[in-house]
């Protein structure tokens, strides 16, 4: 089951339920792309329908942040959880540990992609990571990076460029890449390598996170305008 919020797609699941069809995607060993999106994205795809097709277009969408869940009730048609990116790499790292996926980590800065995956495996015993690099690479490297990640054969790639870019780098490349699964992560290396802190237990719990990310870094204070311009056009929608 999915709904739709602002004309994107979003898949009705749970954390596990996002995690098994994970299973499903890699057992059938074709392409897929997963998208986490938050508020800021849907109103981004909403304005861009370049944007909206490559969300329309994946083959999971899930409800990244707590916009996206009050958004889903406002139209009728709640979610059942939310689903955020980060949440959804440890739990695939925690079941790949056990199944033997191997992971493949592209993004952030020089060295992060690195210092991540060292720590998802101090974290996941067990698990395979099948090679690592930054995402500051010009476009005569892409070559390059489409064959090493050919050549690593992961099951799962995990794409750290920041929204909406990583989203659009999975389109572009994803036949090519031939992996079963491949994911934008946004800034969850820089999470996992202790660059940025993850709000408290008891802030996630309140859907404040994106507060706690506003005052650790001002500057987002920018992007958190697009919220109340999400909210009125979800509230515009809900009216028609």
């Amino acid at each position: 089951m999915s709904t739709t919020i602002l004309g994107n797609r979003v898949d009705a699941l749970t954390l596990a339920a996002a995690v098994a069809r994970v299973g499903d995607f890699i057992a059938s060993g074709s392409s897929h792309h997963i998208v986490t999106m938050n508020a800021e994205i849907a109103y981004l795809a909403y304005r861009e329908p370049r944007l909206q097709e490559v969300i329309n277009s994946a083959d999971l969408v899930t409800a990244d942040g707590s916009g996206i869940l009050w958004a889903a009730r406002s139209l009728g048609t709640p979610l059942p959880e939310r689903v955020t990116g980060i949440d959804l790499l440890q739990a695939l790292a925690a079941e790949g540990a056990r199944q033997g996926w191997r992971f493949f980590l592209y993004g952030a800065a020089p060295g992060v992609a690195a210092a991540a995956a060292k720590r998802l495996q101090q974290e996941h015993p067990g698990l395979i990571i099948a090679g690592t690099s930054h995402g500051y690479l010009g476009p005569d490297a892409m070559p390059i990076l489409v064959a090493e990640i050919q050549a690593a054969r992961p099951h799962i790639l995990l794409v750290g460029l920041g929204a909406p870019k990583q989203e659009y780098w999975i389109a572009a490349h994803l036949q090519e890449l031939q992996v079963p699964v491949a994911m934008g992560v946004g800034g969850s290396f820089d999470v996992l390598a202790g660059r940025v802190q993850r709000a408290p237990l008891w802030m996630q719990r309140l859907n404040l996170e994106w507060l706690y990310r506003v005052i650790k870094e001002p500057k987002r204070v920018k992007r958190t305008l697009a919220l109340p311009k999400f909210m009125l056009a979800v509230r515009q929608e809900a009216r028609r």
